[in-house]
Formats: C-alpha cells, structure tokens, sequence
C-alpha cells in the first residue's frame, strides 16, 4: 500500500514538473522572481535530453514498483506517459522543438514585460523593428485631498 502510493506521488510530482517546464515562463510573466526557479528546470530538462540521463524520480518509480511487485517496466516517464498520449510516437524531436519553442516565446514576452529589451538598447540596434507592446496611456493624476477639505 505505501509504496502504491509513493509511486502514484512520485507520478504526480513528474507530471507537475514536466508542466512546470513547459508552462512556467509564463508565470514568470505574472511572478517575475520564479523565472530563476524556471531556468533551472528548463536546464535540467535540456541536460537529461542532451546526455541521454535517467531522472532521479524515474529511478525512485522503478524501485517502487519492484518493491510493489510490480514487473519492471523499463522505460521512463515520457516514454511511458507523454509519448503516445499527448503527441504521437515517432514526434518527440518535433515536440521538444514545440516545448523549447514555448519557453523561448514565454522569456521573450517576460523580457519584453520587463522593459529589458528596452533597457539593453536591442530595438534601435534591430532598425526597421518596433516595439511589440503599444504605449501605455497616462495613468490619471489623483487629486490629494486633505484632511477637512472637501
């Protein structure tokens, strides 16, 4: 029982970071400080792509599921929950590209929220390019009423 439950944990946790990784930049467009938590889990997911490595939570599933009973299932989370569901198998290279392409628009939109292309001086060395965002209009001005005054 306690290791069902663990597995079903350690899936859940998965799920939520795999959605964190995909989903993320753009809560950083409303939380600006979790973009570093954001970096760090994009990192972590181009390194386990590029150097073939085998999740540490995967690891802990598969000993689970031994301790369960469990025969071994030999693959790893997307293979096994993401492939074949959410995109067909044989396209995991064009959905990496679409989930790298969705973090690269959500840091762009986060850096242009943030005024740092701005900042950085990259629309006037771009020439033709405008600003992406239309003008903000003026906040109206508060009147300053004193205590007494009406």
């Amino acid at each position: 029982m306690g290791y069902r439950l663990l597995i079903m944990l350690v899936l859940a946790l998965h799920f939520g970071f795999v959605a964190y990784l995909v989903l993320g930049g753009f809560l950083a467009w409303r939380w600006p400080r979790t973009v570093w938590l954001h970096l760090g889990a994009a990192g972590w997911g181009v390194l386990v792509i590029a150097a073939h490595l085998v999740c540490p939570l995967t690891y802990l599933e598969h000993w689970a599921r031994r301790r369960a009973g469990d025969p071994d299932v030999g693959q790893g989370f997307i293979d096994r929950y993401i492939e074949g569901v959410f995109y067909p198998e044989g396209y995991a290279v064009f959905a990496q590209a679409l989930v790298a392409a969705l973090v690269l628009t959500s840091w762009l939109g986060l850096f242009e929220r943030l005024g740092l292309f701005e900042r950085l001086g990259l629309f006037q060395r771009l020439g033709p390019f405008q600003r992406l965002r239309a003008a903000r209009p003026p906040r109206p001005r508060r009147r300053l009423r004193w205590r007494g005054s009406r």
